[in-house]
C-alpha cells in the first residue's frame, strides 16, 4: 500500500506526523516533488480563478500524485477546542479534490473538535480504512505524535539559535509554513534576505502555546486559529528581531484581513507586507526586500549616531563629578 502526500498547505505543519504514522502501518509513502512552475500551472489549470495561491499550488501536488500511489491524503480541518477555528479551506478541500479528480483514490480523515471529532479518533478510522487493528493503529499514531514533536523541537532550536546570533539583521517572516517553505513562492524570499547578509527569523517556528496566549494583547474576537499563532509570535519575537515582512498570499482573506490589523496595532518594529500571486517576479521581489534592510539598516545607524554624543556626553560628566 502507498500513501502520496502533497507536499502543500497542511504537510509543512504535519508532514511528520504522517509520514512516520503510515510508515509504522508498513505503508509506503510518496511526496509529491517541490513546487516548480509546473505544479502552479497544473494547479491553476483544475481551480476556479477564485482560490487562493496555496490552494492552485495543493491542486498541482495532488494532480501530480495521480497513478503514483494507491491512496493520497488530503485531511479534512474544520476546527480546534474553543474558538480556535479554522479557514474554510481546511475543511473543503477534499471535497473539492474527490469532485475535481475522479479518478484519484482519497484518503481523509476529520478534525472538528466542536462536534467531537479529534485527532486520535480520526487516526484510528484511517487505520480501520487501510484494514490494520485499532492496537497497530493506536501504537503507529503515539510514534506519530513522538516524530512531529521531534521535528517541532528540532525547528524551535534553529530558531532560538538564529535568534542568538550577534552578526546579520534579524527579519521576522510572518506568514502560513505553507508559504514560507514553498521553493517557488516563499523561499525566494528568505533567500535573498540571506543574500543580503540577513537572518531569517520565522514565526511559525515560535512557541505555538505562548504565542497563541500573547495573540490576545492584538485582539481578542481574532477568529482563526493559525493566524492567532502568527500574531502572537511577533508579541513575542518583536523585541529580538530588527524587522518584520509579512506575506500575503493571494487572495487569501484571514491573511488579508489580519496582516492589515498587524499593519495598524503593531508598530513596535518596522513592518511591510509583500504580496504573493501566481504572476510575482522575482526582480521586484528583491527591490522590496532590498529597500526594506536598507531603510533598516539606516534607521539603525542614525539611532547609534544619535547615542554616541549622549554616552560621550555621560562619559564626561562621570568624570567631573570624580
Amino acid at each position: 500500500m502507498t500513501i502520496g502526500l502533497p507536499r502543500a498547505m497542511l504537510f509543512y505543519r504535519y508532514g511528520a506526523l504522517w509520514e512516520t504514522f503510515f510508515k509504522e502501518l508498513g505503508c509506503d509513502v510518496v511526496i509529491s516533488g517541490e513546487t516548480s512552475r509546473q505544479t502552479l500551472c497544473d494547479g491553476i489549470k483544475y481551480s476556479i480563478d477564485e482560490c487562493c495561491l496555496p490552494s492552485k499550488i495543493y491542486m498541482g501536488h495532488v494532480y501530480s500524485l495521480i497513478g503514483r500511489c494507491d491512496y493520497i491524503l488530503v485531511p479534512r480541518v474544520a476546527g480546534y477546542d474553543g474558538k480556535n477555528d479554522v479557514c474554510v479551506k481546511f475543511n473543503a478541500l477534499c471535497d473539492i479534490v474527490r469532485n475535481t479528480f475522479e479518478t484519484a483514490r482519497v484518503l481523509d480523515y476529520n478534525i472538528d473538535i466542536a462536534g467531537g471529532e479529534t485527532e486520535l479518533r480520526a487516526f484510528l478510522r484511517m487505520g480501520l480504512i487501510l484494514g490494520k487493528s485499532a492496537a497497530h493503529t493506536l501504537s503507529a499514531y503515539r510514534k506519530a505524535r513522538l516524530a512531529q514533536a521531534a521535528e517541532d523541537r528540532r525547528k524551535s532550536e534553529l530558531q532560538e539559535k538564529a535568534l542568538s546570533r550577534r552578526d546579520g539583521m534579524k527579519i521576522l517572516i510572518v506568514s502560513h509554513p505553507y508559504n514560507n517553505y514553498d521553493r517557488l513562492i516563499g523561499r525566494p524570499v528568505s533567500r535573498y534576505i540571506e543574500k543580503l547578509g540577513g537572518i531569517c527569523v520565522f514565526a511559525d517556528a515560535a512557541d505555538r502555546v505562548k504565542s497563541l496566549r500573547l495573540s490576545r494583547e492584538l485582539s481578542e474576537s481574532l477568529y482563526w486559529l493559525y493566524n492567532k499563532e502568527l500574531v502572537g509570535a511577533i508579541r513575542l519575537l518583536e523585541d529580538r528581531v530588527d524587522g518584520i515582512i509579512l506575506l500575503t498570499a493571494f487572495p487569501c482573506g484571514p491573511d488579508s484581513l489580519v496582516n492589515e490589523l498587524i499593519l495598524r496595532k503593531s508598530l513596535k518594529v518596522p513592518t511591510i507586507n509583500i504580496l504573493l500571486d501566481e504572476l510575482q517576479a522575482e526582480a521586484g521581489l528583491q527591490t522590496r526586500i532590498e529597500s526594506f534592510m536598507d531603510i533598516i539598516g539606516e534607521r539603525a545607524r542614525a539611532a547609534k549616531a544619535a547615542q554616541g554624543p549622549k554616552e560621550e556626553a555621560a562619559v564626561l560628566c562621570s568624570a567631573r563629578k570624580r
